[in-house]
């Protein structure tokens, strides 16, 4: 599973939980969202095929590239999400309701098209 098919599921599920107001579901969503931005446990890498690793190693050298922080920009992404749906599904729903819609909207055009513009300033803000 790649990070981009990763994305379309979650903006899916967001959008599934959020029509049909399954609140545990969202939970579960923001707990593993919490889960992997803290353990850098992530589902894509987990699922991912070893023959995909296999096929991906190659013997040049690595193009140097200057970071800032040392925190993965997907591990960064997980974190900022998971932080965003804490504060405006679980805290204030009742004022910010229209932000998780458009959170979910957001991530699954971000699966559905591969460009997502939250890892895109994540990437340029200096994560790796």
């Amino acid at each position: 599973m790649s990070d981009r098919t990763y994305r379309l599921i979650l903006g899916a599920l967001l959008l599934v939980t959020l029509y049909f107001d399954i609140a545990y579901l969202m939970y579960f969503l923001i707990g593993l969202l919490f889960f992997e931005g803290v353990t850098n446990l992530r589902l894509p890498l987990l699922l991912r095929q070893p023959q995909e690793e296999s096929a991906a190693v190659c013997n040049l050298e690595p193009i140097e590239h200057t970071s800032r922080f040392r925190l993965e920009a997907e591990r960064a992404w997980r974190l900022i999400v998971g932080l965003m749906l804490l504060v405006t599904y679980v805290l204030f729903y009742d004022l910010l309701w229209f932000f998780p819609w458009f959170m979910g909207f957001a991530i699954f055009g971000a699966g559905a098209s591969g460009v997502c513009p939250v890892l895109i300033g994540v990437k340029w803000t200096g994560c790796r």
